[in-house]
């Protein structure tokens, strides 16, 4: 007798992780809450564009500098050709789509618009027309983010425009860890709570424990973006978990900049073990070619998490 598949949306996250099915574990709901936007889409849909396929990303060296090297040589070329900006949010709403987003926390570069001629209302109008035009059932919470290595007016003064439109939800500092003191965005943080902004900022990408609990304090944050450093200490793990910061890693992101050698050795297991909240999320899907599903699946076949951990992971993440 002939077995009749399963629907697709009838499989929980632990029959389809048992049983290897991609396809049904983007099915299931799932957040992405450390997402870039303009890197966010997958490269087939930006090469389709672009006319030729982008470069793909390889480094064999650890950090931020092969990836923003690749940025400027790689994928500078392409933006600066005309509907390159509103084909890159369209790419990253597909794949969010695709993925089984449900709850999306998307940052887009303050400091773009400055660089491609892009103003905050071409940002702004082109996140909600793809935002409603392809994946008007994700709850979509808009990011605004900016590089470590501006100065505090330079945010400022970038930022004031995006306020307007009163249309973000939180603010994220990324790049270069050590570019300069966090205490020089105190004032940046303080400004952006008044705002209502959910506090966020990457931190022990590439930096130790104590580094994630200096940013959390300083900067009085609400999230990590990565966070991963905090694993070497048991103090600040404790810290952190006492304090309801949750981190939202990016494993894939994490091993193909060389910080952590492979899935069976990141340190998202030990975070979780010792009661941290962590949540899985795609980063650049553009450079990593991984989704969030995909990295469930990895976690799961490599032997890092159960598929009940894993559902509360998942459930981290939208709740």
């Amino acid at each position: 007798m002939k077995k009749t598949a399963k629907p697709v949306n009838s499989v929980s996250l632990k029959t389809a992780l048992e049983e290897g099915r991609l396809k049904a574990i983007r099915s299931i709901p799932k957040s992405d809450l450390h997402n870039h936007c303009m890197l966010g889409g997958k490269a087939s849909v930006i090469n389709r564009f672009y006319g030729e396929k982008l470069k793909p990303f390889r480094t064999d060296t650890m950090g931020i500098e092969p990836l923003n090297r690749w940025i400027y040589e790689v994928y500078r070329p392409f933006m600066e050709r005309p509907g390159a900006f509103e084909k890159a949010i369209e790419a990253a709403f597909i794949q969010a789509k695709q993925d089984g987003i449900r709850v999306l926390e998307m940052s887009m570069d303050g400091f773009f618009g400055s660089l491609f001629n892009v103003s905050a209302e071409r940002a702004v109008s082109t996140l909600k027309h793809y935002h409603a035009m392809i994946a008007p059932e994700i709850e979509f919470r808009p990011e605004l983010g900016f590089p470590k290595t501006l100065s505090l007016r330079s945010v400022l003064k970038h930022l004031e425009p995006f306020l307007a439109y009163d249309y973000f939800r939180s603010i994220d500092l990324y790049d270069d860890e050590n570019a300069q003191p966090l205490e020089n965005f105190r004032e940046l943080y303080r400004f952006a709570r008044t705002q209502g902004l959910k506090l966020k900022a990457h931190t022990g990408e590439f930096g130790d424990a104590e580094s994630v609990r200096q940013a959390v304090e300083i900067l009085e944050l609400q999230e990590v973006q990565h966070g991963i450093g905090a694993a070497a200490s048991p103090e600040v793990m404790r810290w952190l978990a006492s304090n309801g910061i949750r981190l939202n890693v990016c494993p894939e992101s994490n091993i193909r900049l060389k910080r952590v050698k492979s899935y069976k050795t990141h340190p998202i297991r030990i975070l979780f073990d010792h009661g941290v909240k962590v949540t899985v999320n795609s980063d650049d899907v553009l450079l990593f070619g991984t989704g969030v599903s995909e990295q469930f699946l990895r976690l799961y076949r490599n032997g890092l998490f159960s598929a009940a951990e894993l559902e509360t992971i998942r459930l981290n993440g939208l709740f």
